[in-house]
C-alpha cells in the first residue's frame, strides 16, 4: 500500500520530434527502470513505424521509483501519450489520469501547433505544468527566446523552466526534482467503492486484452468481479500489475495508482477508452465524466492488388482490429477493383499508419481509394418514404440527387504556425480550399493562423502541400467543429461511357470542373491506348464537365497496296473505319492496376 503523498502521476506534452520519447528514456534510465544492457532508444515506442517516424501512436505507461534529494522515496507514474491530433481523445483520457505534465519545447524550434493543442487540454484538466526546454546543447538553441514564447503564446510563467538535453542527459535530475516538488499528489479514498478509469487497452497474444487503468477511489485486486459501467459487461480480474517498464505483478492497485489488469477479455471492442471500472458487489454511484464513443472521421476502401490476397487481407485487418478499437471495417465490392473493405479511421495519419502496417507486417500490396469524410444527407419526403437524415461514408452509395434536400459536410478549425516568409502562399492555399480566416497574430517572428476549413478539402493532400510550401517549417493542428451545409455534388468518372465506381468522389460544385479535368488528364496518361478511340469524361449526373480522348492505335491497312487505283485504298480505309466503330461499341477498356494506384494516389498534386 503506497501513501498518496508519495505518488506523482504526470504525462509529457510535446510536438512531434521535440524529444519526448528520448526524455522518457532518460527518466527510466536515471531511476533504474532498466539496466544499461536492457536499454534501447525510444523504449516506450514498440512499433518500428513509431521509431522511424519519431511519433508515438499508442499511449504507454511506466512506474518509476525515485529517491529525492530530501531522502524521501516517491513513485512516479509516467504516461507517454500520442502527440498527433488523430489520437486527441486518447490523449485527453491519459491527461485525465494525471495531476501534472511536463511541457517539452525544442530550444531551436519553439512552441508548435500540437504543443499548444495538448497544453490547453492539460490546463482544462487543472494540471500543474512544468516547462522543460529541451535540446539546449544544439548550436541553434535559443532558450531565452523560447521562454518568452511560452509566456507570450501559452501564458505560463517560464522563469523557472528546466533547461535540459535529453540526448546528453543534461538537466534530468532537475526535471525529477521539479516533478516531485511542483506536481501535486493524487487524491482518493481507499474505503470508497471502486472507481477506476480505463486509459487504454491492447491485445497481447498470451494475456488477452491488457487494460491500462488509473484508480481514482477504492482498491482493485486479483479475483475481484468488476463491471465496465459504459459497456455494461462484467469480468473477473485474473492479474494486477504495473510496468517498470517490464511487467511486474502486484497484489493490488490503490487510489492514485496507475497500472494494468487482465480479465480474460478476448475482444478489444469491449474495453472502450474512458470507461469507468467499478466493483460488481459494491458499485460506484456514477461513472466518471468525459466518456465518449470514438467515431471514425475518414473512410476509404482498401483492395488487394492481387485478388487472391483477399482472404489474407481479411485476416490481417482482423488482427489489426484486435489492437485498435477505433479502426472499423466492412466488406465491399467494386466492379473495377473486385472485393475489398471499406475502412474507417480517426484521421489521415491513422489511415497512413494502418496502410503501412498492412504493407509491412503482413506483406500485402494494396490499392487505397480516395479518402472521403462522413457526409450528412437530408432526404426529402416521398410517397414511399418519409423524410430522414442518413450518413454517407462511400460516394458510390449516394442516393438519387432528386431525393436529396441538402448535404452537410464536417468542418474543422485549424491552427497553423508558420515563419513570416511563407505566410502569403499558405494564406492562398487555405483560401483555395474554401477556408474562412478567423485569426492572424504574430509571435516572435512567426504567424499564428486560425482557419475554418471543410475536412473534405484537408483529407486530400492539404498537409503535404502545407509542408512543401513552407519547406517543412509550418506546423498544423485541428479539431472538428461540426457539420455545415454545402453545395456538394457527386462526380463520376466515365471511361468509354461506363462509370468507374472506384473513382467517383463528392466535391464542391465550384471545384468540380478543375478536379474533374485533372482526373481526366491523369487517366489519359495512365490508360494504355487501344485499337479504338477511348473517351474519358468527368460528369455530374448527366452533365459532362471535362473530357479527354485517348487516340486509337492505328494499323496501316494500306501497306500492302503498291500503286494501283486509289479507290482500293479508300475501300480498305472505309472497312477499317467500320470495324473500329463496331469495336468501340463492343470493346471493353482494360484499366491496368497501376493506373488505378496512380489515379488514387492520395496527393492530389493539383
Amino acid at each position: 500500500m503506497t501513501e498518496l503523498s508519495k505518488i506523482r502521476n504526470f504525462s509529457i506534452i510535446a510536438h512531434i520530434d521535440h524529444g519526448k520519447s528520448t526524455l522518457a528514456d532518460r527518466l527510466i534510465q536515471r531511476t533504474g527502470g532498466l539496466s544499461e544492457r536492457e536499454m534501447s532508444s525510444q523504449v516506450l515506442d514498440n512499433m518500428d513505424i513509431e521509431k522511424e517516424r519519431g511519433i508515438t501512436i499508442k499511449a504507454q505507461t511506466v512506474r518509476l521509483d525515485y529517491t529525492a534529494k530530501d531522502g524521501q522515496a516517491y513513485i512516479l507514474n509516467l504516461m507517454d501519450t500520442p502527440g498527433h491530433v488523430d489520437f486527441a481523445y486518447e490523449v485527453s483520457r491519459s491527461l485525465a489520469a494525471c495531476e501534472g505534465a511536463l511541457l517539452v519545447v525544442d530550444a531551436a524550434q519553439g512552441v508548435e501547433a500540437q504543443t499548444l493543442a495538448n497544453v490547453y487540454q492539460s490546463i482544462e484538466h487543472d494540471h500543474e505544468i512544468v516547462p522543460v526546454i529541451n535540446k539546449i546543447d544544439l548550436p541553434a538553441a535559443e532558450p531565452d527566446k523560447v521562454k518568452a514564447e511560452i509566456e507570450d503564446i501559452i501564458g505560463l510563467p517560464a522563469d523557472d523552466a528546466v533547461l535540459a538535453s535529453a540526448k546528453s542527459g543534461i538537466g534530468i535530475d532537475e526535471i525529477l526534482e521539479a516533478i516531485v516538488h511542483k506536481i501535486p499528489p493524487p487524491k482518493g479514498d481507499r474505503d470508497a467503492p471502486l472507481k477506476a478509469m480505463l486509459v487504454d487497452s491492447w491485445y497481447d497474444p498470451y494475456l488477452g486484452v491488457v487494460i491500462l487503468i488509473r484508480v481514482i477511489d477504492g482498491v482493485i485486486k486479483k479475483g475481484q468481479s468488476i463491471k465496465f459501467m459504459q459497456a455494461g459487461t462484467q469480468h473477473l480480474v485474473d492479474r494486477v500489475g504495473a510496468f517498470r517498464p517490464k511487467i511486474e505483478t502486484l497484489p493490488e492497485l490503490g487510489p492514485g495508482e496507475v497500472g494494468f489488469i487482465t480479465a480474460q477479455i478476448k475482444e478489444i471492442a469491449q474495453t472502450r477508452v474512458g470507461d469507468t471500472i467499478t466493483d460488481v458487489k459494491r458499485p460506484a454511484a456514477e461513472a466518471l465524466a468525459g466518456f465518449k464513443e470514438v467515431q471514425p472521421v475518414v473512410f476509404c476502401g482498401l483492395f488487394p492488388v492481387d485478388a487472391a490476397d483477399f482472404e489474407k487481407l481479411r485476416e490481417s485487418i482482423s488482427k489489426l482490429r484486435l489492437n485498435d478499437a477505433s479502426f472499423s471495417f466492412e466488406m465491399e465490392s467494386s466492379a473495377a477493383l473486385g472485393f475489398g473493405f471499406r475502412c474507417g479511421f480517426l484521421g489521415l495519419l491513422h489511415l497512413e499508419i494502418i496502410q503501412e502496417r498492412l504493407t509491412r507486417e503482413y506483406d500485402l500490396d494494396l490499392i487505397t481509394t480516395a479518402p472521403s469524410v462522413v457526409y450528412r444527407l437530408h432526404l426529402r419526403h416521398t410517397k414511399d418514404e418519409a423524410a430522414k437524415t442518413i450518413e454517407l461514408h462511400n460516394p458510390a452509395d449516394m442516393p438519387d440527387p432528386n431525393r436529396i434536400e441538402s448535404i452537410e459536410e464536417p468542418w474543422i478549425e485549424a491552427t497553423i504556425y508558420v515563419p513570416d516568409e511563407y505566410l502569403g502562399p499558405i494564406l492562398k492555399l487555405c483560401q483555395d480550399r474554401r477556408g474562412i480566416q478567423k485569426n492572424l497574430t504574430y509571435v516572435a517572428g512567426r504567424a499564428q493562423l486560425t482557419y475554418e476549413l471543410p475536412l473534405n478539402e484537408v483529407v486530400f493532400d492539404f498537409y503535404d502541400r502545407l509542408k512543401s510550401i513552407s519547406r517543412g517549417y509550418a506546423s498544423f493542428d485541428y479539431h472538428q467543429i461540426g457539420h455545415r451545409e454545402g453545395d456538394l455534388v457527386k462526380m463520376n468518372i466515365l471511361v468509354n461511357a461506363e462509370a468507374v465506381d472506384a473513382l467517383s468522389m463528392i466535391v464542391h460544385r465550384s471545384q468540380a470542373e478543375a478536379r474533374g479535368r485533372h482526373m481526366c488528364e491523369r487517366l489519359k496518361d495512365l490508360i494504355p491506348r487501344h485499337l479504338f478511340k477511348i473517351p474519358i469524361q468527368a460528369a455530374i449526373g448527366g452533365k459532362v464537365i471535362a473530357r479527354e480522348t485517348i487516340a486509337a492505335l492505328r494499323k496501316d491497312v494500306t501497306a500492302k497496296c503498291y500503286g494501283g487505283d486509289a479507290t482500293r485504298k479508300r475501300k480498305l480505309l472505309e472497312k477499317q473505319k467500320e470495324g473500329k466503330k463496331r469495336m468501340r461499341e463492343y470493346g471493353s477498356v482494360s484499366i491496368p492496376q497501376e493506373a488505378f494506384i496512380a489515379a488514387l494516389r492520395m496527393g492530389d498534386e493539383s
